[in-house]
């Protein structure tokens, strides 16, 4: 290998290990600024699923890469605290759809919310236009890595 090809594969290896800790730290900051009323993780990734629209179990347990029986288990928590509904599926009626429920979209929308807020007060008072410019020029190069 090249001096450049490792000096390529050596930022690569730091971008990646220092975005994965930025990524961390921003989920864990987001997290802090709202009620997650203990839920567990996994139930927080179902809700955040569910918010794009309704779905079937199974095919939450395949996004969410979990075995069938995980997902029963996560989807039953979340109805006993009134977060979810499940219905028919008017296009197969041995299906059902799970959807979040008033409460569940309330909940959700507001743990939005609360996040948008800090980290738009957070930008607002920490930086500059002009560094605000260049994190929306580095978001736009980011968004490839998630067109994977």
């Amino acid at each position: 290998m090249t001096e450049s090809a490792l000096t390529v594969s050596a930022s690569a290896a730091l971008a990646a290990r220092e975005l994965r800790v930025l990524v961390s730290r921003l989920r864990r900051r987001f997290q802090e600024q709202s009620d997650s009323r203990e839920l567990t993780p996994s139930q927080l990734s179902v809700l955040s699923r569910l918010s794009r629209g309704d779905t079937t179990a199974s095919d939450i347990a395949t996004a969410e890469r979990v075995r069938p029986q995980a997902i029963a288990a996560t989807l039953n928590i979340l109805e006993e605290r009134g977060l979810i509904e499940r219905r028919p599926d008017p296009l197969d009626r041995r299906r059902q759809l799970v959807t979040l429920s008033g409460e569940g979209r309330e909940f959700f929308d507001g743990r939005r919310r609360a996040g948008e807020e800090w980290l738009t007060t957070s930008l607002q008072d920490r930086y500059t236009e002009a560094e605000r410019q260049v994190l929306l020029d580095a978001l736009a190069l980011l968004e490839r890595l998630g067109q994977e």
